[in-house]
């Protein structure tokens, strides 16, 4: 497994798509917060950082597809895959292998954002007036949102050997299992389903992690997902083999 990790950390971190997402991120989220004018915190008078949160999301949602788009398409494509599968590796070691080196991407997005925290901690009134238990949760929140997104990217990647397909599968499932199910159920606010459908989606765990109280309910409903996605890869790789 840890052979596969690092295997692919190097091609993330030589290949110029993962640097191109780290600096279209950080300079997208930089410039709601701090130079556009209904949005940046200067103008807005309060030390808080919902901008980034409330926005991150939805970036995660073309850049994790467009980095693990080529998990297993590539090789599938280059017919590397077939040579990958006679090592002595166990399938589960091939597929935690790769989501794990997509973890690493969404580790080295969120870091930096951290002197977005610094800066606003500092412009507080007075110095040090922020929620940092809210910011703490809300972390939490979008890198267990992180950790899902790449688990669903790893799985569209699994199902066709062409990279722009498993990208919009993968934003497809994203943003179904983000926001669809909740906007799906506003439809019908009257339904008795409705506020089932809502639970069902991402975005109502990923809010409640938001809020800074870490309920056992939202971390299993992520964990579930993430294993869920990950089983459902290997079914694919392993009725590939059959």
């Amino acid at each position: 497994m840890w052979t596969i990790f690092r295997k692919e950390t190097q091609g993330l971190l030589s290949s110029l798509i993962a640097y191109l997402v780290m600096a279209v991120f950080l300079t997208g989220v930089g410039a709601f917060l701090w130079i556009f004018p209904d949005t940046n915190v200067l103008d807005y008078g309060f030390a808080d950082l919902d901008t980034l949160f409330y926005l991150a999301p939805y970036m995660f949602l073309f850049f994790i597809p467009a980095v693990t788009m080529r998990s297993f398409a590539e090789e599938k494509k280059s017919g590397t895959i077939e040579l990958l599968f006679t090592r002595p590796l166990r399938d589960w070691e091939i597929i935690v292998g790769k989501y794990l080196s997509g973890l690493v991407l969404v580790l080295l997005v969120l870091l930096p954002t951290l002197f977005y925290v610094y800066s606003v901690y500092e412009l507080g009134e007075p110095k040090g007036n922020l929620d940092l238990a809210g910011i703490m949760g809300s972390y939490l929140g979008l890198f267990l949102l992180g950790a899902v997104f790449t688990s669903i990217g790893i799985f569209a990647s699994s199902l066709t050997e062409n990279q722009i397909t498993a990208f919009i599968l993968a934003f497809f499932l994203c943003f179904v299992l983000f926001q669809g199910l909740g906007l799906l159920a506003s439809l019908d606010d009257a339904s008795g389903l409705s506020y089932q459908f809502i639970q069902l989606g991402i975005e109502y765990h990923y809010q409640s992690i938001r809020k800074g109280l870490i309920d056992s309910r939202d971390l299993a409903y992520f964990f579930s997902l993430i294993a869920a996605m990950l089983l459902a890869t290997h079914w694919v790789l392993a009725a590939r083999k059959a």
